[in-house]
Formats: C-alpha cells, structure tokens, sequence
C-alpha cells in the first residue's frame, strides 16, 4: 500500500542517514559520498511528498564531503552546489554565500566575485527578512572584494609610477574599484552590528578621495 511504501522509505531513508553520519565522524569521507549518492538516488526514484524535504539536510552533508573529500575537485564542488542553488528558493542566497567563502578559500577571487554579482541580481518574489540580511550580507562582501581590487590596483599604480598607457588604464581600473567599494560598503556600515572590517576598508578608501 501507499502508506506501507512510505514507512520503508522513510525508515530506509534514516538508516542511510545514520551510515552518513557514521561514515563522517569516522571521517570515511569516500564512504560518505557513496551513501549520500545512494541516498539522493533513493530520493530521485520516490514521486512522494516525502522526497522533498530533505534539501537541506543534503546541502549540509554534501557540501562537508566535498570540503574533505580527497579526490573531489571543485568543478563537482561547483556542479552540486549549483544543484543545491536550485533545491530550495528560499536557501538561495545562503547557498550562494557559502560558495561565495569556499571559493574565496580556494584563491578563486574573480569567480567569488562573479557570484556574488550574480546573487546581488537574484529577485524571486517578495523578499523575507532573512533573505534580505543575506542580500546585505553579499553587498558587503562584494564590495569588500572591489576594495581588495582597488587595493591591489594602487599597488601596482605605486609600483610603476604614472607615466604611460599601461598605468592610465590601471588607474581608470582603480577608480572605478574605489566607486563601486566605496557605495556598497557606505550602505552596508549603516545597518547595526559589527562590522569592523568594512568600516576599515571604507575608512581607507575615503581616505585616499574626497566626497
């Protein structure tokens, strides 16, 4: 029956769950993946409600395999994620915002800052509150990377001097950095909360132009 088929999937859905979590804390990452892809199968090959739910919990589980996973590379990292992007509407922005930091942890400075501009354009129906947290939340980092640009921008410009083609479109680079640092990080340090770096980047900018 319906109701039987339900209570063998939901009972071998938490068994799988069980051998995941087992399989992680004894840190048998390949063996973890091999149950989380069983585990996503199960779910794929369910038309009942049920199949629905877990998003979340995959998410999470995933994304922890694929951090410690030896051999996994980021373009799966990149593939599930973008999967997970689409799992769930209202876990979009966060989604984003974790890949966002695991690329930032992996050097990848323009693809993090290409999702976030991406993220930023996300509209789907009317914002929660939460969402519009996380919005901020990709403001600020997005401008914290134009002020890391704008930053290394200077450098280069102070290295070389300001004689010849090379620089001017160095510092047309740097100016435009700055513009685009300075309006996302003027917005997000007016929202209470601690925001100790970004006051010190927008600090830094300012300081280096006049209104």
């Amino acid at each position: 029956s319906s109701h039987e088929h339900k209570l063998n999937f939901k009972k071998s859905k938490e068994v799988c769950l069980s051998y995941i979590q087992d399989a992680m804390l004894q840190k048998q990452w390949k063996r973890a993946a091999e149950f989380l892809t069983f585990y996503m199968e199960s779910l794929e090959k369910d038309s009942s409600t049920e199949s629905m739910g877990p998003s979340e919990i995959i998410w999470r589980i995933g994304t922890e395999i694929l951090c410690h996973h030896s051999h996994s590379s980021m373009k799966e990292f990149n593939s599930f994620i973008e999967q997970m992007k689409t799992s769930g509407v209202k876990r979009y922005l966060k989604v984003c915002l974790e890949h966002v930091f695991h690329l930032l942890c992996n050097g990848l400075i323009d693809e993090a800052y290409q999702n976030l501009s991406l993220a930023e354009s996300w509209r789907f129906g009317e914002q929660t509150t939460i969402q519009d947290k996380e919005m901020k939340l990709i403001q600020a980092y997005r401008g914290l990377l134009d002020y890391y640009n704008w930053s290394k921008q200077k450098t280069i410009l102070l290295q070389h001097g300001q004689d010849g083609f090379e620089d001017l479109s160095v510092e047309q680079e740097m100016h435009s950095c700055f513009r685009k640092a300075a309006v996302n990080l003027k917005e997000v340090i007016k929202i209470p909360g601690v925001w100790d770096q970004f006051v010190k980047c927008y600090v830094d900018v300012r300081a280096c132009f006049t209104d």
